[in-house]
């Protein structure tokens, strides 16, 4: 009974096979059909390998959101040198709300402001990537993905001794500020505070000294990261008016990076550039300095790297697969039609009517006669 029910199973799946066995014998092979499958098959392996490639690749996903984090702290990373020397400038931040941060964290280094030539090089390589990147902002979400894998954007340290005189002074550091709109600003003298606002202790400093020229080595705000370059990164100001105001208005925006190789809470942002000359006779007040004005937005941006999944890239290469054979095979199968057709209408090839020879009637016919039934009998 067990070997009837399998019997009868085996049978009733055979019924439901969809995939019928041709015989051999049945099939004809010619040599435009292996040659479309030679072309299929060439097809189908190229377009896989592409497609391998493609899986692989990842790309960069932004979803946008209010933030609602105003509790916290901004950081504020600074990496400015400026012409003048450290005894004559001094930094500090202003925020909305009047309050003046320490700058506890900021230090004042006497350096030579003219660069080495490898420092040099550096920074012709840096302006050359912040000018792509203005002209191709996809190029944002390459240094995304490499991240932590490329060269840190910090200025190369100066090799030697200095024979020169340190008449410069590189202000650098971070400091934590409020989450609100505010001002960073050098100007001359050290700032100190007292209860009606802040101020400059700026008597003792020769006009004749004030020179502003400044170069930007890095500006960024949140968590610092290795290989992101930020707008003001490489940002190089000479002048030689001694009354020289720039302005630089920056919006920030919160971001959330997650990629497969670092998950981060940092900022962007991005900057309008002003500057112009301080002359109280002809109506452009104000006063001598680099100013930083930045402000929050009050959306975060969220960065994650997406990737394919394993079973869209199995449907993809299925579909790939059957849509060149099901597309050669109608195009084999129509252009056999056409050919057919052609070949029928102009008596072409198996189509060309064949020549019947007709027996010459004046030739005798040398056959042996055929013997009749009475020669048989005999």
């Amino acid at each position: 009974m067990r070997r009837l029910y399998r019997k009868k199973a085996l049978s009733l799946v055979k019924e439901l096979d969809a995939f019928p066995k041709v015989p051999e014998s049945y099939v004809e092979t010619t040599a435009t059909g292996g040659t479309v499958s030679l072309i299929a098959f060439t097809a189908m392996a190229l377009l896989a390998f592409f497609e391998f490639f493609v899986y692989r690749d990842t790309w960069m996903k932004y979803e946008y959101e209010v933030d609602k984090d105003f509790s916290s702290k901004l950081r504020i990373n600074i990496d400015i040198t400026v012409a003048m020397k450290c005894q004559h400038v001094g930094a500090d931040i202003l925020d909305l709300a009047e309050t003046m941060i320490t700058s506890n964290g900021i230090q004042y280094e006497p350096v030579i402001f003219e660069l080495t030539p490898q420092q040099k090089l550096w920074h012709r390589t840096l302006l050359l990537i912040q000018n792509r990147l203005r002209e191709e902002h996809s190029l944002q979400e390459v240094l995304y993905k490499s991240v932590l894998k490329g060269a840190p954007t910090a200025l190369p340290p100066r090799e030697g001794t200095a024979s020169e005189p340190l008449s410069a002074c590189r202000i650098h550091g971070h400091v934590y500020v409020n989450k609100v709109a505010g001002n960073f600003h050098i100007t001359v003298g050290k700032p100190i505070h007292h209860p009606r606002g802040h101020a400059h202790i700026a008597a003792f400093v020769s006009h004749d000294t004030y020179n502003f020229s400044h170069r930007i080595d890095h500006l960024s705000f949140g968590e610092e990261i290795p290989g992101i370059i930020n707008p003001l990164d490489g940002t190089e100001k000479i002048t030689s008016n001694h009354n020289e105001m720039f302005q630089y208005f920056i919006t920030v925006v919160p971001t959330k990076l997650h990629t497969s190789k670092v998950s981060a809470d940092t900022h962007q942002f991005s900057v309008t550039e002003r500057e112009r000359v301080i002359n109280h006779a002809a109506g452009s007040h104000g006063v001598s300095g680099i100013f930083m004005k930045y402000d929050t937005s009050s959306l975060m941006v969220t960065v994650s790297e997406q990737h394919m999944p394993l079973w869209q890239f199995l449907v993809r290469l299925c579909g790939i697969i059957g849509g060149i054979f099901s597309t050669t095979g109608m195009i084999h199968g129509f252009v056999g039609f056409c050919f057919d057709i052609v070949c029928c209408r102009f008596k072409l090839g198996p189509y060309k009517p064949r020549e019947v020879v007709l027996p010459d009637p004046h030739v005798n016919n040398c056959a042996a006669p055929l013997l009749t039934d009475n020669h048989v009998q005999e």
